[in-house]
């Protein structure tokens, strides 16, 4: 009979400790948010903040809960979104395709890359009157201005992701007999996919933020034109309002890209190992 390895089978301290390991390493990214929120809700409390400068949670938390009942905030949010969204996707995927043509020739890269690292350096503030020039004060400008700053972050990420392919896999390929397409398809992208994320929660974050420069101009709804309207009339519970819910969505439209990138890795891996295996 073989032989067989036993092991151990965990205590029930050891198991305690664990789940409270666990419990520890998922709290561990709430506790400066909720210590931030404790200082901020006892200085207001105290009258050590004064509600001129930073009213109190409660007072916002008012004007949160009246923009909601009155549709108000979804109104906002929603025209944010849109623009958001629409921007995000076409800088991405212009900035997808011209990463990897630089990345993929070096041709390419010596003709564009110069003039595309001197373009990125105008800020989307500077584009402002130019593209206003071209396609006015509707929506479009606003589209195009987000798609910018999507469009920087998910370039230098692309180029970055296809030039960084360990030249022994490369070799590999050339050993099989890989076509450049099937170079590309199965060793360049999967080894670029981390950074290309990378890019694309950069280009999202980027693109998110813009929204403060680009909904004030010509506009009458969105959460960036909400924050600047609440700080020229001085209404700081509107500003602390719009600026929270800014803060929740793009988290979570961030944690959704972050749960993409992890299926897409976790199905490259098993796709890899069924290779593997036969």
């Amino acid at each position: 009979m073989a032989n067989t390895l036993s092991y151990p089978a965990a205590t029930p301290a050891a198991r305690g400790r664990q789940r409270l390991g666990g419990v520890v390493r998922t709290a561990e990214p709430f506790v400066l948010p909720i210590a931030l929120f404790a200082l901020w809700a006892v200085g207001a409390a105290q009258g050590w903040i004064p509600a001129q400068v930073l009213p109190s949670p409660q007072f916002v938390w008012e004007t949160l809960s009246e923009l909601a009942t009155s549709g108000e905030l979804w109104l906002h949010a929603q025209a944010s979104l849109q623009r958001v969204l629409v921007g995000f996707v076409a800088g991405s995927a212009l900035g997808l395709l011209l990463g990897a043509f630089m990345g993929l020739s070096k041709t390419v890269e010596a003709y564009l890359l110069p003039a595309f690292n001197a373009l990125v350096q105008i800020p989307v503030l500077g584009w402002l009157p130019f593209v206003l020039l071209l396609v006015g004060i509707g929506e479009p400008l606003k589209y195009i201005l987000i798609a910018k700053a999507a469009l920087v972050p998910v370039t230098l990420a692309t180029l970055q992701g296809f030039r960084q392919t360990p030249a022994a896999l490369l070799e590999v390929g050339d050993v099989y007999g890989y076509t450049r397409r099937q170079q590309v398809l199965e060793i360049v992208v999967p080894t670029a996919v981390p950074t290309l994320f990378t890019g694309l929660r950069l280009g999202f974050t980027k693109a998110w933020l813009s929204l403060v420069v680009v909904e004030p101009v010509a506009s009458s709804e969105g959460l960036g034109y909400l924050i600047v309207y609440g700080r020229q009339l001085f209404q700081l519970d509107l500003v602390m309002a719009a600026v929270i819910i800014v803060g929740a969505l793009g988290y979570a439209i961030d944690r959704l890209l972050d749960l993409a990138e992890a299926r897409v890795a976790a199905r490259h891996g098993a796709r890899t190992t069924a290779k593997g295996l036969l």
